[in-house]
């Protein structure tokens, strides 16, 4: 699956010529090693993940994944999001639910969503978003998300695109260690 390759910027608006060139498709087995080096420059700029998993290939490769894209500039991978099943600890699925009056099952969870920090403001976050939007809805799922509070800029992407604010809860990750995490939901 593939967003299109028209450069776009950041306000969804056609970039220059000569501007480098997105493309979003499938993620594959081969792409793991080149998307955890990304992972690991969004982690050191970022803080994200909050906690570097052991083994980063197998966190990207969640056991609920229905789907997983990656982002190219350019050929080179910036990028990356995940559609899954909702788990154990995904609150917004229980809230669009309550919300919603349907079952947290008709919800897709978007995650493991990030862009390297040299590829930013080019859209990707954007591109990324529709495509993980768009593999819920052909899924006939209604796509949620959970990010933590401190995440201000991916906050500030979600709400540019429409998404809403179902509510704001403490998750429990650890014994030792409480996340607060807003949850969001696609338009309907």
């Amino acid at each position: 699956m593939t967003s299109g390759t028209d450069p776009v910027d950041r306000r969804g608006v056609p970039e220059a010529a000569g501007a480098p060139t997105c493309r979003v498709r499938l993620r594959d087995e081969a792409d793991i090693d080149e998307v955890v080096r990304v992972l690991r420059e969004v982690h050191d700029g970022d803080g994200y993940p909050l906690n570097w998993p052991d083994r980063p290939g197998e966190w990207l490769m969640q056991p609920l994944l229905l789907a997983a894209w990656v982002a190219e500039l350019d050929g080179q991978i910036v990028g990356h999001v995940g559609l899954s099943r909702s788990g154990a600890g995904d609150a917004a699925p229980v809230l669009w639910s309550g919300r919603a009056g349907v079952p947290a099952t008709d919800t897709a969870v978007v995650s493991r969503l990030f862009v390297s920090p040299a590829a930013r403001g080019h859209g990707i976050g954007a591109r990324l978003m529709a495509v993980a939007v768009q593999g819920a809805h052909e899924r006939g799922l209604h796509p949620v998300l959970d990010v933590l509070a401190s995440d201000t800029s991916a906050a500030a992407l979600y709400r540019r695109l429409g998404w809403s604010l179902l509510g704001t809860v403490d998750q429990r990750w650890s014994p030792t260690q409480t996340v607060t995490v807003h949850c969001y939901a696609a338009p309907a």
